[in-house]
């Protein structure tokens, strides 16, 4: 099984991953796992960036293809309109669901006031994540549509009101009517 919790910066992706892991007796692989290699050594959307990105990215899925099928890997990203890059990773993220069913897709958001209070968060930083509350600003008002929406196993999740807890804790609710594909 692949959980895959899509949604714009600040919105809670990786703390809730990291509630939600334990809870299914799972793993968690976060975007900033893959992409902080390739913010620390290259230029951001480089050829280099973008390399670097899809080789990690490989060794990753590589790595998650072979964990015992029974144990759940919680995963976070941030894929929303459409670009040829974000399209290719799309792929490539369908593909790992395909090898790893039930592929389930959570869409979280949460009010703008919400965003912007999380995005600017402290701990952000050192994580190498975005801290500017214009981009929170930026990605409500111009509302791209986050991709997986049309999934088979798909859940919106506004989170604005929970805690990490409560929110990994209503994702594992729902996991528990999933049923397993082949």
């Amino acid at each position: 099984m692949i959980v895959m919790l899509n949604g714009y910066p600040g919105v809670g992706k990786f703390t809730i991953a990291q509630e939600l892991a334990p809870l299914i007796g799972g793993r968690m692989l976060d975007i900033h796992t893959i992409y902080n290699v390739a913010f620390a050594l290259t230029e951001f959307k480089s050829p280099e960036f973008i390399k670097a990105v899809e080789d990690v990215e490989a060794i990753a899925y590589d790595l998650v293809r072979k964990l015992p099928a029974n144990v759940p890997v919680v995963m976070t990203t941030v894929l929303a309109g459409r670009s040829e890059w974000g399209d290719a990773e799309w792929e490539r993220l369908l593909a790992l669901g395909h090898d790893r069913p039930p592929f389930c897709m959570v869409h979280l958001s949460c009010a703008l006031d919400e965003n912007i209070r999380r995005i600017q968060s402290d701990g952000r930083g050192a994580k190498r994540k975005p801290r500017d509350a214009e981009m929170a600003r930026r990605n409500q008002s111009e509302a791209k549509p986050l991709l997986g929406g049309d999934v088979e196993q798909f859940l919106a999740l506004d989170v604005t009101t929970l805690d990490p807890l409560e929110a990994a804790t209503k994702i594992a609710d729902w996991l528990k009517g999933v049923r397993p594909t082949a």
